[in-house]
Formats: C-alpha cells, structure tokens, sequence
C-alpha cells in the first residue's frame, strides 16, 4: 500500500484540509505578528504554499485526477525562485549592516 492509498483510505477530506488549514494559519500568524525578521516571513510564506501545495494533492487524491499533481510541481518552482531570491536579499543585507532587519532594506538601492 502506497502513501496516497493509505490517505485515501484512514483519512477524510475534512481531516486532510483541516491540516492544511492548521499549517495556513500557521503561516499567516507568522506573517502578521513578526514583520521584523526576513528569514520568518520566508518561513512563513513556505508554509502558506506548502498548505496551498497539500490542498492541491487532497483535492487530486479525492478526485483521481493529475492535474493538482501538475500545478504542484509549478507551484514548487514558484517557491524554490523565492527562496532563493529572497535568501540572496538576507545576504546581502547580512553582509552589508550586520543585521536582518526588514525595515533597513530601503538602504540596499544602489
């Protein structure tokens, strides 16, 4: 037994969406109550796809179809661009004033 049968199986759809709401809750909370710390607001804007991604793989699991599976891979390579534009930003702020601060970026226009 494979993993998306045995999701399929114990799980309900309402048991699966209801996690990946926990995990966009998670992330909004991240986002609202700390607005300083760049690496948090990438964390937290990780797990707002990531819950995006799940919902995409339930809803493609419930309905035997392929296509959430398809716009799971785009929404993967969406993610992997920000990752690495936004640690490359951490970086170069890093190396530039010592600190994260997300109110200092102003200061990285040249």
């Amino acid at each position: 037994m494979n993993a998306l049968t045995y999701l399929h199986t114990y799980l309900s759809l309402s048991d699966m969406l209801l996690l990946s709401f926990g995990l966009f809750s998670i992330g909004t909370f991240g986002l609202v109550f700390n607005k300083r710390n760049l690496l948090t607001v990438l964390l937290s804007i990780e797990i707002l796809l990531l819950s995006a991604n799940l919902n995409f793989v339930f809803f493609s699991i419930n309905l035997n179809d392929i296509t959430g599976i398809v716009v799971l891979l785009f929404i993967l390579l969406v993610a992997a661009a920000e990752s690495s534009i936004g640690l490359a930003m951490l970086v170069s702020q890093y190396k530039l004033k010592n600190n994260i601060d997300i109110e200092k970026f102003h200061e990285l226009k040249s």
